[in-house]
């Protein structure tokens, strides 16, 4: 069985299903919809996490809904606690997250999963980074129910067979995970902190100043190029961003690849790139492009606006900008077409006013925002080289080829 599902032939190993690792009645569907409803959604209260506050092993706490007291009372049986582990049961199948202190007495929803470990088989921290293995990964979306829409339910994810150490080589393995994976997750918070920080300044200096009363009000053209001549010729290799791989937070790009030009929008180290099609816009997809070498061109999909301040403005002035409520009220209330592929025109900028700044404003403010989004991007990268280096361990770990003193 090693062998014909996950290729782990390390005779050291345990295996059982995960159901008969977890207590009983420990694998669990969200309630149903008719049980809670949008409207049942309050500003304060308990929060329940759904399948996009799944993130990489950690539950993402932006955004999230929350419910009375009472409906918490009345769904009691979905509460969470520290150490339980949530899937999606519906779409991305193989994600997954461990729920921590600071989650414990939460409530997952209806599109999530929950497993509970019993501890006195398995380490529920080791469970999860198991959960993590590609192999896994690629075994949970081969058995879920459904082409367009896969999907996961109780009896699928009990029969899943799990390999596993002693005890304590879990707890060894999970101790060492984790301090990376800890490391990581301390730069992302650093990384919001400062992000929050800058726009904050930017609102501070540009938005809400008592001197902008003085300044001059131009259309935003008259500042900043909108979609600028970008040269890249057809079938050339370059790095590429898609839709699916811009943030919604923070100014740096999830994922990019190199990947021949074929169509699509063209950009440089320090445009900005703000997403024009619904529901990418209302979501805030937005970056500011610093990931390429010098004098490098990128590319991207064709539904991305690009803005690129005039001088003396810095170009991380139009990534701010880009951030604002106003400027992407304006964006969403401009848009154009049929229910579900509006869109944006570039050409509805023409009638955003902006305040141009005093020159010594401008740059001063650009040595700020440089100094942040180059710290930001030093954190990012650090994550990066520290989340594949946990990655290409884990397997080793998990099939025994490297040991850890427990």
């Amino acid at each position: 069985m090693k062998d014909t599902v996950f290729g782990l032939v390390n005779d050291d190993l345990g295996i059982d299903t995960l159901e008969s690792l977890c207590v009983s009645g420990g694998i669990q569907t969200g309630p149903f919809g008719s049980q809670l409803h949008q409207k049942d959604y309050l500003p304060v209260g308990t929060p329940i996490i759904t399948v996009e506050h799944l993130g990489e092993n950690r539950i993402l706490h932006q955004d999230l809904p929350r419910v009375s007291d009472a409906d918490k009372e009345r769904l009691s049986r979905y509460v969470m606690q520290k150490g339980d582990i949530i899937f999606s049961r519906v779409g991305s199948v193989d994600r997954r997250a461990l729920v921590r202190d600071e989650e414990d007495g939460w409530l997952f929803s209806g599109r999530c999963l929950r497993v509970r470990p019993d501890n006195t088989k398995i380490n529920s921290d080791y469970l999860s980074w198991f959960f993590g293995l590609e192999i896994f990964k690629d075994y949970i979306r081969r058995i879920a129910v459904g082409a367009t829409m896969p999907s996961l339910n109780t009896e699928l994810l009990s029969k899943v067979p799990v390999f596993f150490p002693s005890i304590p080589e879990q707890r060894a393995i999970a101790e060492m995970l984790g301090a990376w994976d800890d490391k990581i997750e301390l730069n992302r918070r650093m990384n919001f902190t400062l992000e929050s920080m800058a726009r904050a300044v930017f609102r501070r200096w540009f938005v809400d100043n008592d001197d902008i009363a003085t300044w001059e009000v131009v259309p935003l053209p008259e500042l900043i190029d909108v979609n600028p001549s970008r040269s890249l010729k057809k079938g050339e290799v370059a790095p590429y961003l898609d839709m699916a791989n811009m943030p919604t937070q923070g100014h740096r790009g999830i994922e990019w690849i190199d990947r021949p030009f074929g169509s699509g929008t063209k950009f440089i180290n320090g445009d900005t790139l703000l997403a024009r099609i619904t529901p990418c816009l209302e979501n805030g997809k937005t970056a500011f492009v610093d990931f390429l070498k010098d004098g490098q061109v990128g590319w991207g999909s064709t539904e991305y606006i690009i803005f690129r301040p005039k001088p003396p403005l810095p170009p991380e002035y139009g990534y701010y900008l880009a951030r604002t409520d106003e400027l992407r009220n304006h964006a969403i209330i401009n848009m154009t077409g049929t229910s579900g592929r509006q869109r944006t025109p570039a050409s509805c900028f023409e009638g955003f006013m902006v305040v141009k700044p005093p020159d010594e404003l401008a740059i001063e403010f650009g040595v700020f925002a440089k100094s942040v989004i180059d710290k930001i991007r030093a954190n990012d990268e650090e994550a990066r080289t520290l989340a594949k280096l946990r990655d290409s361990l884990l397997p080793k770990l998990m099939k025994g080829e490297v040991t850890i003193k427990a």
